[in-house]
């Protein structure tokens, strides 16, 4: 590795693992998704019974309309939305029987805090509070000004307020103590629940994978508050935004809409704040997955006013030089590369460069190239081996659509199916040499595509899967175990 510090998540890799991939949103429940609540421990229950040891889930953000977890309104909060009601009852923070829904429990649950001020709470959210302030003084006041101003997205607020001018946020901070006061106290909710649930998971020896978009949205407290840091014209909109070229996804490509970052302005800047992005998730999650990690050796940035992203272009970034920094934090967790798409041999190199494993897709393995890198044969001990992603088809439905060429280099390597899609690739996948194999939560369940989580390059009805209750029970539990004693990987 040219005696770079490895970012290896040694850890996760430390022996065959297998894990689920399920974001909390897909847990089951009476609202319209899941949270952290009792489902939550339930589900931590269910993995150790089946023999997993990693719990791997999308980035927990305060998401926007589209509910994409990798567009939300910041990068360090959490999902207030993700609060379970029960568990605010529960420490009496709302009042037994009441029914609430989320977008109510915690600014209710804040109200019935600042009207008793229970003693021993009060010390506690102080605390919280001084030691989250690098990054929770300007996302409370960026939540409590989107309340101000009708939800509007921060470019187009007053100019005084989008431009951060001094005087005018000294006012605000007056004007709006009690919401913005509302906000910190939903973080510190969130800190408590995610707590509980972390010390469970480690209990159990299932360690918690997360996720880390390489871009903020344009409308969130990292951006309105850290404008030198992207690429923004005097007026807060993007010059140039982000997305890939056209490839398997999307014959034009994908537009993200996310600005993309100044490295030539704010290189150092940028540094700083990527480290502490990653001190801040490694209280949260054991490893990270860096999505795109192809945009940090180079970037596809795409002109705002472009009709489609196929009117971008690369650009070079700094990744040797971020990731040596991020390197040598003590706290840095371990990171995974997702380096799904068209990678070149200078991304590889840079992965290399660092020890980070990558991503192995079985459901991109059989186009009949034998050098295609997601073939078991190609796999290494230090990649992560998936049935597929979030991104992905079921394997179900993947299974519905293929050709008859392309079913029949799947039965090359599986042989004659004994059993219906998902389980044989489900067990080559549990059967590869790396050392962790994981399964989106819908294989585990053999569900088709209806119960598909995102289809990229669009924007209607994704993110929206909800796992049904009582599906994760003792029989599958045992099922899966089953198969993970097979191929060594059972905890």
């Amino acid at each position: 590795m040219r005696g770079e510090r490895s970012l290896r998540p040694d850890l996760l890799l430390a022996r065959r693992r297998a894990g689920v991939l399920l974001h909390p949103t897909s847990l089951p429940g009476p609202a319209d998704h899941g949270d952290l609540g009792q489902t939550a421990h339930d589900f931590l229950e269910f993995l150790a019974a089946a023999g997993f040891s990693v719990w791997q889930m999308l980035p927990l953000g305060p998401v926007n309309e589209s509910r994409s977890p990798y567009q939300t309104h910041s990068l360090a909060a959490g999902d207030p939305a993700l609060l379970s009601p029960e568990a605010l009852i529960a420490d009496g923070l709302l009042p037994a029987g009441q029914s609430v829904t989320r977008a109510q429990a915690w600014r209710r649950a804040w109200v019935q805090f600042r009207n008793r001020r229970p003693a021993g709470l009060v010390g506690e959210f102080e605390a919280f509070r001084e030691r989250e302030r690098n990054w929770l003084d300007d996302y409370a006041l960026f939540g409590a000004l989107r309340d101000q101003q009708a939800q509007r997205p921060w470019y187009e607020w007053p100019a005084e307020l989008r431009d951060r001018e001094p005087a005018a946020l000294a006012r605000a901070r007056r004007g709006l103590a009690d919401p913005i006061g509302a906000h910190a106290f939903a973080q510190f909710l969130f800190a408590r629940q995610w707590s509980a649930l972390r010390t469970h998971a480690r209990a159990l020896g299932i360690l918690l994978f997360g996720d880390l978009p390489v871009y903020p949205a344009h409308d969130s407290a990292e951006v309105w508050a850290g404008r030198s840091l992207f690429d923004l014209a005097a007026d807060g909109r993007p010059r140039r935004v982000s997305g890939v070229p056209p490839d398997a996804f999307s014959a034009d490509g994908q537009m993200w809409n996310t600005p993309v970052y100044a490295w030539n302005t704010a290189r150092a800047e940028l540094l700083d704040w990527w480290a502490a992005r990653l001190r801040h998730e490694r209280g949260r999650f054991d490893v990270l997955r860096i999505d795109h990690f192809r945009g940090l050796e180079a970037f596809w940035a795409i002109p705002a006013d472009a009709p489609s992203a196929a009117a971008g272009a690369w650009y070079p970034a700094p990744g040797h030089e971020l990731l040596a920094r991020l390197a040598r934090e003590p706290l840095c967790p371990g990171l995974v590369a997702e380096d799904l798409g068209v990678i070149t041999a200078e991304v590889t190199a840079l992965r290399r460069a660092f020890g980070l494993p990558g991503m192995r897709v079985l459901q991109f393995a059989f186009d009949g190239l034998p050098d295609n890198p997601h073939l078991p044969a190609a796999h290494e001990e230090d990649c992560v081996a998936y049935t597929g992603t979030h991104d992905n088809d079921t394997t179900v439905g993947w299974w519905g659509t293929l050709d008859d060429a392309t079913r029949g280099r799947v039965l090359a390597l599986t042989g004659r199916l004994s059993e219906p899609m998902p389980w044989p690739l489900v067990d080559l996948a549990l059967g590869s040499v790396a050392r962790l194999a994981m399964l989106p939560m819908q294989d585990c369940l053999a569900l088709g595509s209806a119960a598909r989580m995102n289809r990229p390059a669009t924007s209607d009805g994704n993110w929206r899967w909800r796992m049904m209750p009582g599906t994760a029970g003792g029989a599958l539990a045992a099922e899966l175990r089953a198969r993970l004693q097979r191929a060594g990987r059972a905890c």
